[in-house]
């Protein structure tokens, strides 16, 4: 399943080796469909069709036998390598078939985010003309925040929302930092939640670049029929 990958431009990593246990279906969210596309395939779509991206590598659990099935497995650009037991796991046997000699930088999406506009895409990767460290797309926080009591679903206090922001993803990094990164925080025992975490962890500053609040992941049973919509309106 592996292959080794040799590139020049941007090389993308979807992390796909999940369950996806809250949509509670009866397959990984990533292959459940809107339209005659599963969500992977509309998410791994979004990539290749930038002339940046050249391939496109997506870590599988073991045991997958979907993917594939699916028409975009056939595709020369997606490649597969078997991912972790984490996201971070997963990301990292992504990262380590791509040659560095060839490419510079990586980007890593969600594989149950389908709704990526280009726009977005294209200006995530515009940090690579002036950024040494990379950056992640966000959009800035608008509800009321608050924060609960620990193991309690009762409210201690309101959290100012101001400078605070949603993460997102594509994320994009220079391939070398991400990989030591993320390495040096497996080490530590560091919980990772996106790969900008890592680099935060290492003393690092992400650029936030400001994207559409309706490239949502699917997450619960409630996201699939939003996602459909917001693909709708896109496709019109």
């Amino acid at each position: 399943m592996m292959k080794t990958v040799s590139t020049t431009g941007i090389v993308a990593v979807v992390p796909a080796a999940g369950i996806g246990s809250r949509m509670q279906s009866s397959c990984p969210k990533q292959y459940l469909s809107i339209g005659p596309k599963t969500l992977l395939e509309h998410s791994i779509a979004a990539l290749i069709d930038h002339q940046a991206i050249n391939r496109v590598i997506v870590a599988l659990h073991p045991e997958d036998d979907r993917f594939q099935q699916l028409p975009i497995a056939r595709d020369p650009r997606v490649s597969t390598v078997v991912g972790g037991a984490t996201r971070a796991e997963s990301v990292l046997a992504g990262l380590a078939v791509i040659d560095a000699q060839t490419t510079s930088w990586v980007l890593v999406h969600d594989a149950a985010r389908p709704c990526l506009a280009s726009e977005d895409l294209e200006r995530l990767i515009g940090l690579t003309s002036h950024s040494t460290v990379g950056g992640l797309l966000a959009t800035p926080v608008k509800d009321t925040m608050k924060r609960a009591i620990a193991s309690e679903q009762r409210v201690q206090h309101s959290v100012e929302r101001a400078d605070l922001w949603h993460a997102l993803t594509p994320q994009l990094f220079p391939l070398s930092l991400l990989k030591q990164c993320l390495h040096q925080a497996l080490e530590q025992g560091k919980e990772i939640t996106d790969e900008a975490s890592a680099l935060e962890l290492a003393g690092y500053q992400p650029i936030l670049v400001e994207g559409r609040s309706d490239n949502l992941k699917v997450t619960r049973p409630e996201d699939l029929a939003l996602a459909g919509f917001y693909l709708s309106q896109k496709n019109q």
